[in-house]
């Protein structure tokens, strides 16, 4: 029974990867195009050049913030939204599911509408009524990707954290709440810990796609501010050299599983009671 689906991984996922694999070996020139020739040119290029690594820095940046930013506002909103009773948990609920049913573009270009430039809504606004001199630079800047990518990903933690929630009873804050434990120590001591596999899944989910990510980069960073995705979909599709797109790629692969794989053993090492 398991034998189609494995057929089926192998064909959509193995193999496309092992040939992107082969690809970055490649040699690529602008009048002769791909040479199939097994070298380390392009690799090479990536170890050797600062600009890549400056690039690849930028990305996982990029990536670590929007990830902090979303577990630290997504974590509570998940504690509330697991605290609301009747048709109002079912309507938050679908206020942070809303927006994934919205295309990732659409929701980034409404941050490019709100704070782009002088012409952006808020932007205007204020300066309208005097608050600012100048327009908030947002777009084109590390700070507008982080934000933005952090609204995306958010439904992705909360979901990750409330779904933890389920499973933590309720009773035991009541309880320790009897003993005499205050707000601040039943949260940090009894509720926190036992959400940390939900904080944990969420910090992965949103880190992957951070660092993978391309549409909101794209729109809110330009080309002045490329990461990981923008670089190789520019060597892919701007300038033809495959190659050397196909090894960005590859090596953004790899350092993302290297990162998830380490990270996720640390923290499972950590709390290893919780995760029993």
């Amino acid at each position: 029974m398991v034998l189609p689906a494995l057929m089926l991984f192998v064909a959509v996922v193995l193999i496309p990867l092992a040939m992107t694999v082969l690809l970055s070996f490649n040699d690529w020139g602008q009048y002769k195009g791909i040479e199939q020739v097994f070298i380390l040119k392009n690799w090479r290029e990536i170890w050797e050049d600062d600009y890549f690594l400056e690039m690849f820095l930028r990305t996982f940046r990029i990536a670590v913030l929007a990830t902090l930013i979303t577990a630290l506002l997504g974590a509570p909103e998940a504690y509330i939204l697991n605290r609301m009773q009747g048709r109002w948990k079912g309507f938050f609920l679908l206020v942070i599911l809303g927006p994934l049913l919205i295309s990732v573009v659409a929701r980034t270009l409404g941050w490019a509408l709100l704070f782009g430039g002088a012409n952006g809504v808020v932007n205007k606004a204020l300066m309208s009524l005097g608050v600012i001199g100048a327009p908030i630079p947002f777009m084109f800047t590390e700070a507008g990707v982080v934000v933005a990518l952090a609204h995306v990903m958010m439904p992705f933690m909360v979901l990750s954290v409330w779904a933890a929630l389920q499973r933590v009873d309720p009773q035991i804050e009541n309880a320790a709440m009897s003993l005499g434990a205050g707000h601040a120590t039943i949260l940090r001591r009894i509720v926190l810990p036992q959400i940390m596999p939900g904080i944990l899944s969420g910090a992965i989910i949103v880190f992957s796609l951070s660092a993978s990510a391309f549409a909101t980069p794209s729109i809110i960073g330009g080309r002045r501010l490329k990461v990981a995705a923008t670089l190789a979909y520019d060597e892919f599709l701007n300038t033809l050299n495959w190659p050397l797109g196909a090894a960005v790629a590859v090596l953004l692969l790899v350092a993302l599983v290297l990162i998830v794989v380490g990270s996720n053993a640390l923290i499972e090492r950590r709390y290893a009671e919780v995760f029993r």
